[in-house]
C-alpha cells in the first residue's frame, strides 16, 4: 500500500528556536508531506546543536516511516520534553530523512 508522502527540498533558510536559544538553522531543509497531516520540516543532523539536546526513553512507530526517536531540548533554564524527533533508521520508501530530524511546532518557533 502506498503511504502517499512526497519529501522534497525545501527552499528556504531554517532557524528553530527554543525561547531565544537557536537549537537548528540550516539551508537544507526537507520538507515531508503526508496525507491527513500538516507539513514536517526534517533538518540534517549536521545542522542541529546537539548541545541543546539529550535523547530520552520515548519511542514510536510509524507504520510508513519506522520507529522514532525523541530528544529534550534545553536552554535558558527551561526544557521541553520530546520536542525533537527522528527516524534513525527509516523504512526505505522515506529513507531521503535518514540523519534528519523534525521539531513540534508547538514546542519551538520557525522562522
Amino acid at each position: 500500500m502506498d503511504s502517499g508522502i512526497t519529501i522534497t527540498p525545501y527552499t528556504r533558510p531554517v532557524t528553530v528556536r527554543f525561547h531565544s536559544v537557536v537549537v537548528a538553522s540550516t539551508e537544507r531543509a526537507l520538507e515531508l508531506l503526508e496525507p491527513g497531516h500538516d507539513p514536517v520540516l526534517y533538518i540534517p543532523f549536521d545542522d542541529i546543536y546537539f548541545a541543546h539536546l539529550e535523547k530520552t526513553e520515548t519511542s514510536t512507530t510509524c507504520p510508513w516511516k519506522g520507529a522514532a526517536s525523541y530528544w529534550r531540548i534545553t536552554g535558558q533554564g527551561e526544557s521541553a520534553n520530546d520536542a525533537m524527533w527522528a527516524y534513525e533508521d527509516p523504512i526505505p520508501d522515506v529513507a531521503a530523512i535518514r540523519d534528519h530530524a523534525a521539531f513540534d511546532p508547538k514546542k519551538v518557533t520557525f522562522e
